[in-house]
């Protein structure tokens, strides 16, 4: 049974790989998913607040190939949030009132159903509209030929046309094996098992079994592991470890591990 995805816990875990691999994928997502022609790309902090912090996905200031300049706001989102619209407008708001500049914004869908979230709001006197696209609607081959590795794994949140699950996840597979190192294979792989969650597939659901060998072939996985924590303290405490070594955040550690933020910090 896959894990369920729109688990606040879930949530956060495919938000840290977007934001781990957020500087190799952008010139793929703006160019295939956003349709946009952009020539530069500043860094914008993620974080807006004036009476409220919101963080968001990807923030940057960007130029087009018509000189506009313009802030580009982009949210992934792995369920049909019913305030979408609303929580959007919150940002377009407060970024129009920092930066002094138009805002673009998109929300990207990866979840496992079909986006149906409002995209607009309406009332007599207040008009809002931001942009919803699905990364399943992009042939897969435009991310498979890219030539970095992040970009490659999207492959499989993508449109397969006439392709079985496993025969893309193969031929991602090879691609991370064939361009990275043993060492940074494990991470990657790591990734992968997480996007699958996605497609609905873990590890029962792939018949190839070479590939299951290659994939999940950690078996203390903390992914899975983490299922069976029962309150021990000592187990908490080895897995919150294993996260913080991994370089997941302190609260993101606290909320798997139910242990406290000062106990993980002295780890």
């Amino acid at each position: 049974m896959p894990e369920e995805i729109n688990h606040p816990v879930q949530g956060s875990k495919y938000d840290k790989i977007f934001r781990e691999n957020m500087h190799n994928t952008l010139p793929g997502i703006i160019k295939h998913v956003l349709h946009l022609n952009v020539n530069t790309v500043e860094e914008l902090a993620d974080d807006v607040q004036f009476t409220k912090e919101r963080k968001t996905d990807l923030l940057k200031k960007v130029r087009d190939n018509k000189g506009n300049r313009y802030v580009l706001h982009v949210e992934y989102q792995t369920d049909n949030y019913p305030e979408m619209a609303f929580r959007m407008a919150e940002y377009s708001i407060m970024l129009q009132r920092k930066h002094k500049l138009p805002v673009k914004q998109f929300v990207i869908y990866i979840g496992p159903a079909k986006a149906n979230m409002a995209t607009s709001i309406t009332t007599k006197d207040f008009r809002f509209r931001y942009n919803l696209t699905e990364l399943s609607a992009v042939n897969y081959k435009l991310f498979l030929k890219s030539d970095l590795v992040e970009e490659k794994m999207l492959a499989i949140l993508s449109n397969l046309a006439s392709e079985s699950t496993e025969s893309v996840l193969a031929q991602v597979v090879q691609e991370i094996e064939t361009h990275t190192s043993t060492l940074e294979q494990g991470r990657y792989f790591r990734q992968l098992r997480i996007l699958l969650q996605l497609r609905n597939l873990n590890k029962k659901a792939i018949k190839d079994m070479a590939l299951v060998g290659k994939i999940f072939k950690e078996e203390k996985d903390i992914l899975y592991r983490r299922g069976e924590i029962k309150g021990r303290y000592e187990e908490a405490m080895e897995i919150a470890l294993e996260l913080k070594k991994e370089g997941l955040a302190t609260e993101f550690i606290a909320k798997i591990t139910k242990l406290s933020i000062e106990e993980i910090q002295a780890l």
